[in-house]
């Protein structure tokens, strides 16, 4: 189940569920059939970030595991706050 909570990468969090990754050459073309809005991942680093979010225990170790590098972790961070704030990815229960 999704909570409503501001980005913090402590959280658990995944790509919610309304939500549709198409690859690109640059990264991806998101989709929100929720919300109708579509985004771009300009990175591909970024779309295996978002795809495995569900997979870790939050989005720190999400980021650790697709070899986000330390210099760049604010850059990517604040990517994925723009992508909750656009309700492109949700929090999750912890398993």
């Amino acid at each position: 189940m999704a909570i409503s909570a501001e980005f913090d990468p402590a959280m658990p969090w995944q790509k919610s569920r309304s939500v549709a990754l198409r690859p690109e050459p640059f990264g991806a073309l998101v989709y929100s059939f929720s919300t109708r809005k579509l985004s771009f991942l300009k990175s591909k680093l970024l779309v295996r970030v978002v795809e495995a979010l569900g997979d870790h225990p939050d989005a720190a170790a999400a980021l650790t595991a697709c070899g986000v590098p330390e210099a760049q972790r604010a850059t990517y961070e604040k990517a994925l706050a723009d992508l909750a704030r656009s309700q492109m990815i949700e929090t999750r229960t912890p398993a």
